[in-house]
């Protein structure tokens, strides 16, 4: 979304970052014209993304994983690392 004049003098005088701005509008509770992100929010989302990253940690030391899914259905799941196309092709 584009940034007037206002929206720029008004960060600047409050200490407020791009990546700040870019979380509220993610994350933020929307009321009309509002987007508001409050302490509550902020310490959930905390709390969240430090349990995504221990995950995403863990995943990353096994190579990542890949789902296999339908519309319907989560079908079946496996690291990137284990799939051998040789075993998989034998005559």
């Amino acid at each position: 979304m584009n940034k007037t004049r206002h929206i720029q003098q008004r960060m600047s005088q409050r200490g407020v970052t791009s990546e700040m701005l870019e979380m509220i509008e993610r994350f933020g509770i929307v009321n009309g014209d509002k987007i508001t992100l409050d302490r509550k929010n902020c310490q959930e989302l905390s709390r969240f993304f430090a349990l995504c990253k221990k995950v995403t940690d863990k995943m990353a030391e096994k190579g990542g994983y890949t789902l296999i899914a339908s519309a319907e259905a989560l079908i079946t799941v496996y690291r990137l690392n284990s799939f051998n196309f040789s075993k998989s092709h034998r005559a």
